[in-house]
């Protein structure tokens, strides 16, 4: 555990370099707004028209993971809010590509119901790669800018 000084205090305490805590319920956030209105965590909330793809499962599974994992990891000062936005637009680009194709609403609007599924559905795996390629690198970026090297974070600070 790392030191840290208290601002207005000679107090120190012991900070970890991981926030599992917040990464756990970053994961479960972002399970519950992805998973459930798309339907692919099964709840009696929503009703899916088309069945889940197999590939839909591991998808959800990574894009929660990720969003966890990224939360979890610690950055210090500014830098630690950068990247907040592409992980976010990542986890909806994962919810479209997940959703079911005749069930949003934009899409029958702007396609229809053949559309949705002659033009929609086919490109739904590419989304999902796309929205797991960019929080992996969301992930890489943070834990390259992450302050704490080790299992502790060291942070210093001077009260005046």
């Amino acid at each position: 555990m790392g030191q840290v000084q208290l601002p207005l205090s000679r107090t120190t305490v012991a900070v970890p370099s991981w926030r599992w805590g917040r990464g756990v319920g970053a994961t479960l956030v972002s399970a519950a707004i992805v998973g459930v209105p798309t339907d692919v965590i099964d709840t009696d909330w929503f009703t899916r028209m088309t069945p889940v793809r197999w590939w839909e499962y591991p998808a959800l599974l990574l894009t929660v993971g990720l969003t966890g994992l990224w939360f979890a990891i610690v950055v210090q000062g500014s830098a630690g809010d950068r990247g907040r936005t592409r992980v976010l637009g990542s986890s909806l680009l994962s919810a479209l590509a997940v959703g079911c194709p005749v069930c949003n609403k934009i899409v029958i609007g702007l396609l229809g119901v053949s559309g949705a599924l002659g033009l929609w559905a086919p490109i739904q795996p590419a989304l999902a790669v796309v929205s797991l390629a960019v929080l992996i690198a969301a992930v890489i970026l943070r834990w390259r800018k992450r302050t704490c090297r080790t299992d502790t974070c060291a942070v210093e600070s001077d009260a005046d």
